[in-house]
């Protein structure tokens, strides 16, 4: 957002422009959305409404700890955390981020509120991370392949080992290196997976091309991309949107579809669904 452009300017100009929104159902996400139509406007709308500079940021999560306890679908997960990793330059993945816990229970709310099937579901899970979105869409029922560059599978996999071993679980959940740009494994794409998760993957102008390309590689007309992301820098959040949306239909979650006991105005999420398919955009 312009620095010659007030708090009280924006949230006036996004006040009259939400009135116009456009909601439509995307991919095999049940609820309503906003359908993006213009990334500038979007992000004029996101922090004048919302003003996540405002919000207070690590709500859910303390990165100093090592371990971090959350429960999803009737079971406690146990996630351990590295914080001396974030003294590595570029390393962020060794703790949780708000951004992952709203993703995480907001596909549990989803389901239990019968707006998301993820139960024998195949799911490909995008900078994993620690792991929690995708232990979570495991427990939900789904077939789930964690994701992430070869120096952050270790304490990934050890995530995975430890929430994902109950003998009535109806999911799975495997560990996979991908870095973005190249090719997959060819088990994540065959078949494609039904869904695409990631939280926090939308973080430097350098990744967005390497991001996108993966994600055209993991979807086609059958497959719904769920991502969260914190709103920290509007520049490179935009430049994502207008190049994604060349391909894909892409549709903001509203915050009173979160899981009413984590959401934060520091976070959004976007349903996207590849363009190619018309027949995954509803307005009713």
């Amino acid at each position: 957002m312009s620095s010659k452009q007030t708090v009280e300017e924006a949230v006036a100009v996004a006040a009259e422009v939400e009135e116009e929104d456009v909601k439509v159902k995307l991919g095999c996400y049940g609820g309503f959305v906003k359908l993006i139509e213009d990334p500038s406007e979007e992000i004029m709308l996101l922090w004048g409404l919302q003003q996540p500079i405002f919000s207070k940021p690590n709500a859910f999560v303390h990165q100093s700890s090592l371990s971090l306890r959350l429960d999803a679908f009737g079971h406690s997960i146990n996630i351990l955390q590295s914080p001396s990793s974030l003294m590595t330059p570029g390393v962020t993945g060794s703790v949780m981020w708000d951004s992952g816990i709203v993703l995480g229970k907001f596909l549990e709310h989803a389901v239990d509120s019968e707006k998301l099937l993820l139960q024998g579901k195949k799911v490909a899970e995008l900078g994993s991370g620690c792991g929690l979105v995708g232990c979570i869409a495991a427990l939900s029922g789904a077939q789930v392949t964690l994701t992430d560059l070869p120096d952050r599978l270790r304490l990934l996999k050890k995530n995975v080992d430890t929430n994902l071993n109950s003998s009535d679980m109806l999911g799975s959940g495997m560990v996979s290196e991908l870095i973005w740009g190249e090719d997959p494994d060819p088990d994540i794409l065959d078949p494609l997976p039904n869904y695409v998760l990631g939280s926090d993957v939308i973080y430097s102008e350098e990744a967005v091309g390497d991001l996108l390309s993966t994600l055209l590689q993991l979807c086609d007309r059958h497959t719904t991309v769920i991502l969260s992301g914190e709103l920290r820098n509007d520049a490179i959040l935009e430049l994502f949107l207008e190049s994604a949306i060349k391909d894909f239909w892409i549709g903001q979650v509203d915050q009173s579809e979160f899981h009413p006991e984590y959401s934060s105005h520091r976070v959004v999420i976007y349903i996207l669904v590849k363009k190619d398919n018309e027949d995954c955009i509803s307005d009713n």
